[in-house]
């Protein structure tokens, strides 16, 4: 008996998964390198497939971003929703900013720098990044609107200027790597500013 797409959606063959598998460990590998400067092509072959079957699997750079980094972004909005109970709203933002500071190195920039070059047209044509950053954007809010009700936050600061400033952070701390504490430090200076 033949079972057709109206049964359900088709499992995906061993060598099929085998091969997506081994394009994110290269991508991922590529772009902890890299950053914005990875090949696709490059981590293809590095991957040891084609670029075809790249593409077939992640038709579009963002779907390629989103499929590495989207545990990552469910793991940074689960930990801000747990520092949601923190009894210091301003500790528990500063927790949180840091935690997006982390991911932004493990990256090495590359969402930060993929998000700042679409324009609205490719937003608008695959919004699957962009729902990574929305995502973001709605656990920072929910962060900074309890440490401004608690006085631990000023009413000028938004969360996407926060957002830039830790991104601004993690890029420079990357291009000092002897200085393990230049991280904490230019993040203390965001947390002085938003307070």
């Amino acid at each position: 008996m033949r079972t057709d797409e109206a049964d359900g959606p088709r499992r995906m063959r061993a060598d099929a998964r085998d091969n997506r598998e081994r394009v994110l460990r290269a991508a991922r590998a590529a772009f902890a390198e890299d950053g914005p400067r990875a090949s696709l092509n490059k981590i293809a072959q590095r991957a040891g497939v084609g670029a075809g079957t790249l593409y077939r699997h992640f038709p579009t750079l963002d779907a390629l971003l989103v499929a590495i980094i989207g545990a990552d972004v469910e793991a940074l909005c689960e930990r801000g929703r747990g520092l949601l109970d923190r009894p210091s709203p301003g500790e528990a933002l500063t927790t949180w900013l840091r935690a997006v500071a982390v991911h932004a190195t493990a990256m090495r920039g590359l969402v930060a720098t993929r998000m700042a070059a679409q324009t609205a047209d490719t937003k608008a044509a695959d919004g699957t990044l962009a729902a990574c950053h929305d995502a973001i954007l709605a656990t920072g809010n929910a962060l900074l609107d309890r440490a401004r009700r608690a006085g631990e936050a000023n009413e000028e600061t938004g969360i996407a200027d926060l957002l830039t400033l830790v991104n601004a952070a993690a890029w420079a701390s990357e291009q000092a790597p002897e200085d393990q504490h230049l991280l904490d430090r230019l993040l203390a200076l965001v947390a002085r500013g938003f307070r």
